[in-house]
């Protein structure tokens, strides 16, 4: 059986190389959405692509990214000839990729499938894309009971849709067995690279979402001022490279003494990071799955989620970019008390770290 993967970001690598690495003959075509941190990814778990569409560029748009991903892939779907084009997720990668292997009457398989939030514009244009796959595809792997139904209500055959978790399980409980062998190593790293020492309870932030660009990434910051400055904890802030990140993040955040602005880390790192916090504030989708296995509170910052399973397991808390709600549930996490306790509580509801062997075995027997 011969699948073909296409994918262009570090979160799609991420989520895929595990599974790439059950096949013998497997394919791996990457759009080049990301660069850099997508090869970082693929790296660390030793899979080279076949095929690199390259398509990003400066300034990219969403236009530009989309067409240039259907031009670039004809030919290699007509080389391959695969017997199923695999997309994971919900990026404008994965939608391309369905659509280029659905005009040439090529099966799809889409990892984690049925993610929702019934906003159009929220995740933008995540909502969007994995709903246009959604029509396309033939299989269908819904991380969680939730997933599915939503796939369900929209008519998706029942026989089409396998509950298998979600494969960033794999890939978190993978690395965090590596890094408990290399604990003193890392800690010699941050402390060289960037003057970190574990040695207070650490808060880790993440933020890139475009919703949140403008007068709510400024809202975000000042909250996080307001968390250093009355409070003794650490704040390590790994910043997102794109300038609407960057510049609100400089002008509010510089020279706060407790609160360290660091480059974006490598999976490992980054991992690393999480393992260390206390807890996480992120609006990051990959966090809100990953936290909960490293028993991490997280405060969501966007105004409505896909990944609501977290959220009714009681593993995190949607803040949007509420400055006094932010201060306020951090404040209160950072007492270790109650409520972080009943955060802490639950097992994570979007996986066991088997999710990929699973999806093998469907594949093997639908293909």
């Amino acid at each position: 059986m011969k699948p073909l993967f296409i994918f262009g970001t570090r979160p799609e690598a991420l989520k895929l190389v595990l599974l790439i690495k059950q096949f013998k003959s497997p394919v791996v075509c990457v759009t080049g959405q990301h660069k850099e941190m997508l090869y970082q990814a693929l790296r660390l778990f030793n899979v080279k692509p076949h095929y690199d569409l390259k398509v990003m560029k400066k300034n990219q748009t969403l236009f530009s990214i989309t067409a240039n991903i259907l031009l670039k892939i004809e030919k290699i779907l007509e080389k391959e000839k695969p017997d199923v084009v695999v997309v994971q997720g919900d990026t404008t990668s994965a939608m391309a990729g369905a659509l280029a292997a659905f005009y040439k009457k090529i099966p799809v398989a889409h990892v984690e499938a049925g993610l929702r939030t019934y906003n159009k514009y929220a995740p933008f244009p995540e909502e969007i894309n994995r709903k246009l796959v959604t029509p396309i595809a033939d299989v269908f792997f819904a991380p969680t009971k939730e997933t599915a139904a939503n796939l369900r209500r929209e008519a998706v055959p029942g026989n089409s849709i396998f509950m298998t978790g979600n494969t960033s399980i794999d890939s978190l409980l993978f690395m965090v067995k590596k890094l408990k062998k290399e604990d003193k190593a890392r800690q010699a790293y941050f402390k060289n690279e960037f003057g970190l020492t574990f040695n207070k309870k650490m808060i880790l932030v993440t933020g890139h979402r475009r919703e949140n660009f403008g007068r709510g990434f400024k809202n975000i910051c000042y909250a996080l001022k307001d968390i250093a400055k009355n409070n003794n904890a650490l704040i390590v802030y790994p910043v997102h490279l794109n300038p609407n990140v960057q510049k609100p993040v400089k002008e509010i955040l510089s020279g706060v003494s407790n609160l360290k602005l660091i480059p974006p880390m490598d999976y490992e790192n980054f991992v690393y990071l999480m393992l260390k916090s206390h807890f996480i504030i992120t609006d990051s989708g990959g966090v809100q799955e990953e936290a909960p296995s490293l028993k991490k509170p997280v405060l969501v910052m966007r105004e409505v989620t896909e990944r609501k399973e977290g959220v009714s397991a009681g593993n995190s808390i949607l803040v949007g970019t509420d400055r006094k709600r932010i201060v306020k549930l951090a404040t209160e996490l950072l007492k270790t008390g109650a409520l972080y306790k009943k955060m802490t509580a639950r097992k994570n509801p979007y996986g066991d770290g088997l999710a990929s062997i699973r999806i093998r075995n469907v594949l093997n027997r639908k293909f």
